[in-house]
């Protein structure tokens, strides 16, 4: 019989991640920790990055949770009352750096609106002559209970377009507020903004040949800086070649070699490597200078 195709050698080689993902599931897994073992085991074999493994597993772990997992506590909640005068607002609102603000009425448990920090430019800038109120520019709250799963509440803040929830218990009070950044954070980890004040290098020297290494760190950038030559095509990130390395999660602590570089991961949670502490390997130029 002749073959339709008239590449065969290429066929496997052409196919997207999410057919070769497809592909995978031909052994069916009856329940989640066997998709687990399939996704490990699609790791080993290079058919998906160790990256793209862990936000499938972020997935799969936002499947089950609910709301109250993973709400801001009242208690941390920046609030603004609705009878402030937009004066005495402004100085909060850059201070926190939030975007959005639930407003009360005299006390948390009686919320009437959020506020979009971007409502109030226009007064802000003295563009509008007119004395404005909290009450003319908060936007319908979002109420939803602590029960909620979020995968469902995910799709709602896409499909409705609000970023923002209240969530109350079963008697109606207030137990939190929880954003569409909270949801994407527990698949692809921590998103920082670009107004954080607790924003680090991504690469910090802390003494000698030591230096503190963001796992995120482009593996370009981390190449350039480090005048190494780690394969880029073997992960997008240097945290994503320690933990093919590693071929585990490691916990705060592990360390190894690689290419005579020593890594020791610094900070870590169950799913993903944070903060790593590299060790240069002596007479090493970086930008110039031997390293110690």
């Amino acid at each position: 019989m002749s073959d339709d195709n008239p590449h065969p050698s290429n066929g496997s080689s052409n196919k997207s991640l999410w057919d070769r993902t497809l592909q995978l599931f031909t052994g069916e897994p009856k329940n989640k920790e066997e998709l687990v073992n399939v996704l490990n085991d699609a790791e080993d074999r290079d058919l998906i990055k160790p990256e793209t493994k862990l936000m499938i597993e972020g997935v799969l772990e936002v499947s089950d949770m609910r709301v109250r997992d993973i709400m801001i506590p009242r208690s941390q909640m920046v609030t603004l009352d609705i009878n402030s005068p937009l004066e005495e607002i402004i100085p909060i609102v850059l201070e926190s750096g939030h975007s959005r603000f639930p407003v009360v009425n005299d006390d948390i448990d009686h919320i009437e609106g959020i506020l979009l920090a971007k409502d109030m430019l226009a007064y802000g800038f003295n563009r509008s002559e007119e004395t404005l109120t909290l009450a003319e520019v908060i936007r319908q709250a979002i109420i939803i209970p602590e029960s909620k799963k979020v995968e469902p509440l995910l799709k709602e803040f896409r499909s409705k377009r609000y970023h923002m929830a209240i969530v109350v218990d079963e008697y109606g009070g207030v137990s939190g507020l929880v954003t569409i950044e909270d949801i994407l954070e527990l698949i692809v980890g921590e998103i920082e903004d670009e107004t954080d004040d607790e924003i680090e290098e991504d690469i910090k020297h802390l003494a000698s040949n030591v230096y503190q290494v963001k796992a995120l760190t482009e593996l370009a950038d981390f190449n350039e800086f480090f005048n190494c030559k780690f394969d880029e095509e073997d992960a997008d990130t240097i945290g994503g070649i320690v933990l093919h390395q590693f071929g585990h999660m490691p916990k705060k602590g592990e360390h190894l070699s690689i290419n005579h570089f020593e890594f020791k991961v610094t900070v870590a949670d169950s799913r993903r490597i944070q903060t790593l502490q590299v060790s240069v390997p002596k007479n090493h130029t970086i930008n110039g200078k031997i390293a110690d």
